[in-house]
Order: C-alpha cells, then structure tokens, then sequence
C-alpha cells in the first residue's frame, strides 16, 4: 500500500523502503488503485478463502522459503523435482 509510482518519469517508489529523493518528486507520486489498503484486503480475503483447498488438492507440493540467495532456492526446487521429498 506503500507503492508510488512518478507519472513523469515512470519511476517507482516506497514511501518506506525508497522514498522520493526530492519533495517536488514525493508532490507528483501516485497510488495505483490496485495498491489502496481497501483493495489490498479484498485480495487478502479472496486468498485466504481459497488456499486451504489449494493445499487439499496439491498435497504433493512444497514449501519454499523464497527469502534465500536465488541459487539456493534453485538448488532446492532442482533437489525436489529430482529426488522428490517424502510426503508429511
């Protein structure tokens, strides 16, 4: 919901994590209506309804901490598709 983007220049920006360098910048920068709190918990809403059977139907999935080095999580996909995991 942070998410800004310059119509000027088509740059993005955070209003946390990468704000705008300059306050005539940070005047100009417009929300998506697809990044407003309201939409944003619509879609939590629409989720959070659907993944319990999403899990039912692929219980041959994995999970996958995508929080790592991409070259780590290749190896572990590579390692799953491989030689798969045993089932929980």
């Amino acid at each position: 919901s942070q998410r800004r983007t310059d119509p000027v220049t088509g740059d993005r920006y955070h209003t946390t994590f990468r704000p705008a360098p300059t306050p005539e910048i940070q005047a100009r920068l417009r929300q998506n209506p697809k990044d407003k709190e309201e939409n944003i918990e619509k879609r939590l809403d629409t989720y959070y309804s659907n993944v319990k059977a999403l899990e039912d139907f692929y219980q041959d999935g994995f999970y996958i901490n995508a929080d790592q080095d991409p070259y780590v999580i290749f190896e572990f996909i590579e390692s799953c598709v491989i030689k798969p995991l045993p089932c929980k």
